[in-house]
């Protein structure tokens, strides 16, 4: 095993980087209130919590390690509910320095900050029971068999079995990146080398991971169902086979191209050079990229958070392109600096006739000018490179080409990467937030606490009722009211308020007063058009249907009855 040497302030450069990933995955944490899908696991750690029995969703890690999380904090919040997977995601930027023998200081760092900057690993860093456990546990796992240490590689993959149905994805993929990898150098001479494990150690290792299974699985034994719930990762997993989703695969090929333009890129140029020098490191990347790519594309009930396991060795890929674009010489600065300026210039121009097609209509003689603008400054570039590299010099283009295509598609990145984390708002939606998002859950909280303390004179004391809706995420917008869930509204009972779907309610209306909330809005990225699309790259503007319900406070609440 080859360790290489390490230059000077690494340690320091790797905990600005963890820095900056802890930021970006906890800065207004909370902003974006929980979805159905998250609020189900924040909910069952809550009630975990209190110290009562819950029924589990196949994320044991998640919402045992949260619960404790809340039980220190004496209650829940949304930034809570998000903060594990935020911690734990922020640890990913460490895992390069598990395989010093296969990647160098420099691109052993670059990819530390490829995967703290991510948009898509950023954004899964930011929601409730993401893949982000699974991926991080599974990577830590490889990293620390890498440097031989079997103990701690039996705990993380422990934690990562843990971890939810995603685990078994990341899995699939390896083994089948491995068999493929195999396969492709059949004819290669191999040295097998004999692993430092004995039997007795190996029974150690069982044992530990055994014991951490168990001890983390059940929440030290207070909560024996965690068991149950890994368990059942294994259906949810096959499940994904059997169902369908409203995210085709097309959404998924492109955001890659509008969340990781920069990384897909380098990965290309890595491919390629990979390919001419049979680079048997660069090709097993590859693979694994293709085969986790195509796995979600044809998996039936695809989620875009699925391509998070791609974006392992597309980053990996990219982090070992561009570190071979600082092995630039002295004399060579001044003409490689006039080339990242015309090189930005042409990205530069090439957006903006992008951007303004957003001005214009389809099927305008405007709209197709902005169109032909872009292509033609594309294929500026690539002409402007080559005459370089012909007529000057290829390093020169080279270095050149790539430093400005980093400066242009990295600051392009890093805004994906602010608006993945949901820095903008609600106004500007992105592809890899969770779907279905509540959308005046924090105003409907407020409405209920206010209407409570005006009849009551405390702010969660009054009766709630739920009729007809069946959304965890309102159940955690109210959880500390006292909510009551009804399929329908028994006309004998009145309680102080009643939350029902936005529908005309001939019982409620004679004692109620009602005001309607827009809840769960879902973005219709599957049915927009290619220009709508190209809005939203530009101003992050798209089309959604939106879901509405009405809360009825009783009329004797108000002052004028």
């Amino acid at each position: 095993m080859t360790t290489y040497r390490n230059f000077k302030n690494e340690g320091w450069l790797y905990l600005l980087v963890f820095g900056v990933a802890v930021a970006l995955r906890t800065i207004q944490l909370g902003a974006i209130p929980l979805n159905d899908f998250e609020a189900t696991s924040a909910l069952q750690a809550l009630t975990i919590s209190q110290n009562e029995t819950a029924t589990l969703s196949p994320h044991p890690f998640y919402i045992l390690s949260t619960s404790i999380l809340f039980l220190i904090y004496g209650g829940s919040t949304d930034f809570l509910a998000r903060l594990m997977p935020a911690l734990i995601g922020s640890l990913l930027v460490f895992a390069p320095l598990l395989f010093d023998d296969r990647f160098k200081p420099r691109p052993s760092l670059i990819l530390s900050i490829f995967l703290a900057l991510d948009p898509g690993l950023v954004a899964i860093s930011r929601q409730v029971a993401s893949p982000i456990f699974a991926i991080t546990f599974l990577v830590f796992t490889f990293g620390f068999i890498n440097k031989n240490k079997y103990t701690l590689a039996s705990i993380t993959a422990a934690l990562a079995l843990l971890s939810g149905p995603s685990i078994w994805l990341g899995i699939l993929a390896l083994i089948i990146t491995w068999m493929i990898f195999q396969l492709i150098n059949r004819n290669s001479p191999t040295t097998k080398s004999q692993l430092p494990i004995t039997k007795s150690s190996l029974t150690n290792y069982l044992i530990t991971f055994i014991i951490t299974f168990i001890t983390f699985g059940t929440l030290f034994l207070t909560v024996p169902n965690g068991l149950s719930a890994a368990f059942a990762s294994i259906p949810a997993f096959l499940s994904k086979w059997f169902s369908t989703t409203d995210t085709s695969a097309g959404i998924v090929a492109i955001s890659i191209l509008i969340y990781q333009p920069l990384a897909f890129l380098l990965a290309i140029i890595a491919i390629i050079r990979a390919s001419i020098n049979n680079i048997k490191r660069i090709i097993f990347l590859f693979v694994w990229f293709l085969v986790a790519l195509l796995l979600v594309i044809f998996l039936p009930a695809r989620q875009i958070t699925d391509l998070a396991w791609a974006l392992i060795p597309l980053n990996a890929l990219a982090a070992l392109e561009l570190a071979r674009a600082f092995n630039i010489l002295p004399e060579e600065r001044g003409e490689v600096l006039g080339v990242i300026s015309l090189t930005i210039f042409i990205w530069l121009f090439a957006w903006l006739g992008f951007a303004g097609m957003t001005w214009f209509s389809a099927n305008t003689s405007e709209y197709s000018l902005r169109i032909w603008m872009l292509i033609g400054a594309l294929v500026l570039l690539i002409l402007s490179l080559l005459l370089i590299g012909v007529g000057w010099s290829t390093r020169i283009a080279k270095f050149g080409g790539i430093w400005g295509m980093t400066i242009t598609l990295g600051i392009l990145g890093l805004s994906g990467a602010l608006g993945a984390a949901g820095l903008r708002g609600l106004d500007a939606p992105e592809l890899w937030w969770q779907s279905k998002i509540p959308v005046q859950a924090d105003l409907l909280a407020e409405t209920v606490n206010q209407v409570s303390e005006f009849y009551t004179g405390e702010d969660n004391s009054a009766s709630v009722v739920i009729s007809g809706l069946d959304s965890p995420a309102l159940l955690w917008a109210l959880r500390k009211h006292n909510v009551h869930v009804v399929e329908s509204l028994d006309i004998n009972t009145s309680p102080d308020m009643v939350i029902t779907p936005f529908e005309n309610n001939p019982v409620l209306v004679n004692a109620y007063r009602g005001q309607d909330f827009n809840w769960r809005q879902d973005y219709l990225w599957s049915t927009s058009p290619f220009d709508m699309w190209a809005r939203w790259v530009a101003l992050r503007e798209i089309s959604y249907a939106g879901e509405s319900i009405i809360l009825w406070a009783r009329d004797d609440v108000f002052i004028d009855k």
